[in-house]
């Protein structure tokens, strides 16, 4: 019987798009797309997701490859982004479902530290009780160690636990220790399906 339950963030419960959260601080398309570039460069948000860079030798970084014009609007939307973010249809519905039914809600993404410090402004995320945020621990998914960190660090058995991430090798990074996984396909309505399938809806 799942008992607890592990959700990615980005993708899963909210959408992650560089351009829309670009646009809140960028009038012009053209604007648009050269700041979202440098500014969401993996280059950059993986040392993030790793703890490995501060935020602000991102934002110095990002400005050396911007125009001057440009550098407060970038600054502002790397502030920001998590104050622009919309919830992927439906999963709320299902998180409230799942908190109602007693399961253990838990959030285990590659993230930011700065996220770290903002994460209770985030909405959706009022309804869960534990956090593991990867930037924090110096482990990144799908590391297999970021899973056994997990499950210890909870109190977990991995036979009773769930995890539930967009990326397919990060679902197999949670089987390698035992933990039951599912790959989310953006559809809510086919994920609410599946957790009726074992019980927890």
């Amino acid at each position: 019987m799942i008992k607890n339950i592990f959700f990615d963030f980005g993708q899963v419960l909210v959408y992650f798009i560089p351009y829309d959260l670009t646009k809140a601080y960028v009038d012009n398309e053209n604007d648009i797309k050269i700041v979202e570039e440098v500014l969401f460069d993996r280059l950059y948000w993986d040392k993030l997701d790793a703890g490995t860079i501060t935020d602000e030798e991102v934002v110095e970084a990002v400005k050396k490859r911007l125009p001057n014009r440009l550098h407060e609007l970038a600054e502002n939307a790397y502030y920001n982004w998590i104050y622009n973010i919309t919830e992927v249809e439906g999963m709320s519905e299902i998180v409230k479902k799942l908190k109602r039914k007693g399961i253990n809600l838990c959030i285990l993404s590659n993230i930011s530290k700065y996220f770290a410090k903002h994460y209770k402004e985030v909405p959706i995320l009022q309804h869960f009780d534990r956090f593991i945020f990867s930037a924090e621990i110096g482990l990144v998914k799908p590391q297999k160690d970021i899973f056994e960190y997990a499950l210890k660090n909870n109190g977990f058995i991995a036979s009773e636990t769930l995890f539930i991430d967009d990326r397919e090798n990060n679902v197999l990074g949670a089987k390698s220790v035992g933990i039951n996984g599912y790959v989310f396909d953006g559809d809510s309505k086919k994920l609410s399906e599946y957790l009726k399938s074992i019980g927890l809806l």
